[in-house]
């Protein structure tokens, strides 16, 4: 299996419990590794080949910035389906670090493993 992935993706969005929580944006990042057989992309040294990482990028950013969940678990699960349903990818495995979050921590997340398999 070949991974191809994303890290540090920074992307500002209401997320959270509290109530000045859902009056200002917080910063979430996201590392993200995702399977894929790269074998044909090498040959032919076409993007059409392969998992094009700035299209997955740009799908997250734009669902991550338009979402308001409360928790961390959610937005990684809604955004690991985005992955599997929208990308055809088999497996993925996210970070989704919300830093500050704790107060003397640097940051606090949750880190998710899903096959498209899982979803169905």
């Amino acid at each position: 299996m070949d991974i191809i992935y994303l890290r540090d993706l920074r992307i500002e969005t209401i997320i959270g419990i509290y109530g000045w929580e859902r009056q200002v944006k917080q910063t979430v990042v996201l590392d993200l590794e995702m399977a894929a057989d790269i074998r044909q992309a090498a040959s032919s040294d076409r993007i059409e080949d392969t998992l094009n990482y700035k299209a997955v990028a740009k799908r997250l950013i734009q669902f991550v910035e338009e979402s308001q969940f409360q928790l961390v678990e959610t937005l990684a699960e809604r955004v690991a389906a985005i992955v599997l349903n929208e990308f055809g990818v088999e497996w993925v495995r996210l970070c989704v670090n919300k830093r500050g979050a704790v107060r003397g921590a640097r940051d606090v997340g949750v880190i998710i493993e899903r096959r498209r398999t899982d979803n169905g």
